[in-house]
């Protein structure tokens, strides 16, 4: 397989992410974590893996954490500091956990990074680094595609001009158009499962402390497509496993509407 390209460090597409909040789909993406951080970290030094240009970042920010936002991408960070000339943006190297900031941090946001990660074992050395900045009690909260979302239409998505989505497996790459920007290129991801990251977070010494799939519950101001019956995304709150940490159930999960 050819190597796989991070489609998201482009000057157009920073342009356009410079505009993008929580619309859509994205909301939901969000909506929950507010209540999950209250529930599980104790601390405010927050990292963002992957903050683009800054949106979650922000986020985290307005909830009262401190927060350094880190990324792969100049343009996209060039927008995050133009927006947010107070925040605290460093770009890292892939794949180069030396070029990681130091931590330990308490609590440790990825959203949507590990779609745009190659290989299972890429995403297991991100996680692998991650993990070793986490300090006690801290809690990574990683945010993902379900694989759902590339074989419907959403509020915020397209995936109707890709059929070849539905034979994907894990570790297939699969594209999709988003709706709420004026880029309408198909972005390319990276399909993965839950099994996949379950055999990812037992390696790196990570515990699922809790699974959340949102749902809609169709009283949002959105045009919901799937929303109400179809999770785009899944929530994971991971602990160090060394942590002995354990969630409300051994294999706590919950739909969220």
């Amino acid at each position: 397989m050819d190597r796989f390209v991070n489609v998201y460090d482009d000057d157009e597409r920073a342009r356009a992410y410079d505009q993008l909040e929580f619309p859509g789909t994205y909301f939901l993406a969000f909506r929950d974590l507010p209540g999950l951080f209250r529930k599980h970290v104790r601390g405010t030094r927050a990292l963002d893996f992957g903050c683009g240009a800054g949106r979650s970042s922000r986020f985290l920010r307005d909830l009262g954490f401190s927060v350094v936002g880190i990324d792969i991408s100049h343009p996209m960070l060039a927008k995050a500091r133009e927006r947010d000339p107070e925040g605290d943006y460093r770009r890292v190297e892939p794949g180069d956990p030396r070029s990681l900031p130091g931590g330990p941090f308490d609590l440790i946001l990825s959203a949507f990074t590990f779609d745009n990660l190659g290989a299972e074992e890429e995403k297991e050395t991100a996680f692998r680094s991650l993990r070793s900045l986490l300090g006690a009690g801290g809690r990574l909260v990683s945010v993902v595609s379900a694989p759902e979302i590339y074989v419907h239409e959403w509020a915020s998505f397209s995936t109707r001009d890709f059929p070849e989505n539905r034979q994907a497996r894990s570790g297939d790459r699969v594209k999709i158009v988003m709706l709420d920007v004026p880029d309408r290129r198909p972005v390319e991801d990276i399909v993965c499962t839950d099994d996949t990251y379950a055999r990812i977070y037992d390696r790196v010494g990570l515990t699922v402390l809790e699974t959340l799939r949102p749902l809609a519950t169709g009283e949002e101001p959105f045009a919901w497509q799937s929303e109400t019956e179809v999770a785009a995304w899944v929530v994971y709150v991971l602990g160090p496993a060394s942590d002995g940490a354990v969630g409300d159930d051994a294999s706590a999960e919950r739909v969220i509407e």
